[in-house]
Formats: structure tokens, C-alpha cells, sequence
């Protein structure tokens, strides 16, 4: 039988379930057998992370193809601007592709976040901002590369919803998983 959980992923937790030698994996937080992560969420970004033992649904959640939203709230260094904003809206060239358009809006600092362990570095200099983006691609280190093409490298990266899951809607804590219906993911 098909089963999707939702998972809070901690920051320094590799996406895979066999042992690395520096950091804790998803062994460690999820003992189901047989579920496997449907799409990346990297090391050094925090939230919500899907899993599935069903490798028709894996696809399906983490293929572009069927352009399911991922929503991030970003930390950048600096105070983000308009004219950011905007670039982010019509799509950024990267080195290697050309991205979609984003849903980017800037947003105040959340209230309803974990303290991250490490903390980011903060300089006295140097403020930081808060953004929210949504993409439908999902490429390798995306939003972050999106964020510095635009002047504004990303401190923190928290993915808050898929599709129409969001974590915050249902106060997933940090390091836990939920068992979800599809009706959660795509209503």
C-alpha cells in the first residue's frame, strides 16, 4: 500500500538513509522501512521533506514535470530590494539553464522558526532579510544560486510546503515525520 510522510528536516542531515561519515541521515529521525526521500532537500537547508515507498508517487512529487510548488523562506545577507524581487519574478540565467519564472515576495523575519544549530553568521555590518519563493523546477542548489545571481547570498534556506502541504499549517516539529494523505498534498 502507497504511504507519504512528511518529514521536518534538521540543518546538517543528509537526504539519504545509508550512514555518512559526518553527518547524521534520515536513519537517523526515520525507522520505515522501504521509504525513500521523493526530491532533495540539501544538507545545509532546513524543513520539509517528503518520503513515499511508492516509486510511481517518488516521481510524480519530484519530477518538474508535473510542476508541483515548492515554497522557501530565504535568509539572505543584505536588505533584499525590489529590483531583486523582480528578477527573481521573470527568471534567473544561471550558468547552465535558464529558470522559471519565481513567486518571490520579500516577507518579514518568521516568528515560528526553531533556532538553527549551527546559528548563520551574522556580521554587525551587514544585515539580513527575509524572502519568500516558490519554484516549480527544483535543480541542484536552485534557489540558493537564484538568490546570489540576484546579489543576495543565502544564509538560511527553510523549504515550508509542497504542493499544498505546508508544515507550519500543521506544527510539524523539528526532527519529526507525519504520515500525510495525498488529499494533503494536492487538494
Amino acid at each position: 500500500m502507497s504511504s507519504l510522510i512528511a518529514f521536518n528536516k534538521p540543518f546538517n542531515v543528509v537526504t539519504q538513509f545509508s550512514a555518512h561519515e559526518k553527518y547524521q541521515t534520515l536513519k537517523d529521525f526515520i525507522s520505515l522501512p522501504r521509504f525513500y526521500p521523493a526530491g532533495r532537500l540539501d544538507t545545509d537547508s532546513e524543513g520539509l521533506l517528503l518520503l513515499t515507498n511508492d516509486g510511481k508517487l517518488q516521481a510524480k512529487i519530484s519530477s518538474p514535470k508535473f510542476k508541483l510548488p515548492k515554497t522557501y523562506w530565504v535568509q539572505v545577507e543584505g536588505t533584499i530590494t525590489h529590483q531583486a524581487i523582480d528578477k527573481l519574478k521573470c527568471g534567473i540565467q544561471l550558468k547552465d539553464f535558464h529558470t522559471a519564472p519565481a513567486i518571490a515576495s520579500i516577507i518579514e523575519e518568521p516568528t515560528c522558526l526553531w533556532q538553527r544549530v549551527p546559528p548563520i553568521r551574522e556580521r554587525k555590518t551587514i544585515p539580513t532579510s527575509w524572502l519568500s519563493m516558490t519554484i516549480t523546477e527544483g535543480k541542484n542548489r536552485q534557489v540558493r544560486r537564484m538568490c546570489a545571481a540576484v546579489g543576495f547570498p543565502c544564509l538560511r534556506l527553510i523549504r515550508v510546503q509542497i504542493g499544498h502541504y505546508n508544515l507550519f499549517d500543521h506544527n510539524l516539529p523539528l526532527g519529526k515525520w507525519t504520515t500525510l494523505s495525498l488529499n494533503e498534498l494536492y487538494r
